[in-house]
């Protein structure tokens, strides 16, 4: 599939509040939870998602504070709520060319994300 097949799906998925897939959720990151999971504490990350895209269908997991499992549209409504909408875009719109070069390259798409706190923001 080309990479701009690939852009298209994911920004539809990610942007547009497009349907994801439970199957392909299923087929590709379930088995791989506890990996994700260790990673994500071993990282010290306050949150980790993972994009994975094939035939035109895109799967999203994400691992929250509480190390509660959001998947695909809930993993989305989980990521907007944790940032503000403008942020969520835009950050979204930052990571699509890395996500789709690690998807074209046969890999999933994994970034952890730690929380900053005011005072860091502001530097």
């Amino acid at each position: 599939m080309s990479k701009l097949t690939t852009e298209k799906y994911l920004v539809r998925a990610l942007l547009n509040n497009g349907v994801m897939s439970k199957a392909l959720f299923e087929e590709e990151l379930l088995d791989q939870l506890d990996e994700f999971m260790k990673s994500k504490k071993e990282d010290g990350d306050d949150l980790f998602f993972v994009v994975t895209e094939r035939d035109n269908h895109v799967a999203m997991l994400l691992i929250d504070e509480d190390d509660t499992v959001h998947v695909n549209e809930e993993a989305r409504a989980v990521l907007k709520a944790h940032w503000k909408k403008s942020v969520y875009e835009e950050t979204i719109l930052e990571l699509l060319p890395q996500m789709v070069e690690e998807l074209d390259a046969g890999y999933y798409f994994v970034t952890g994300l730690q929380a900053q706190d005011d005072a860091e923001q502001e530097l």
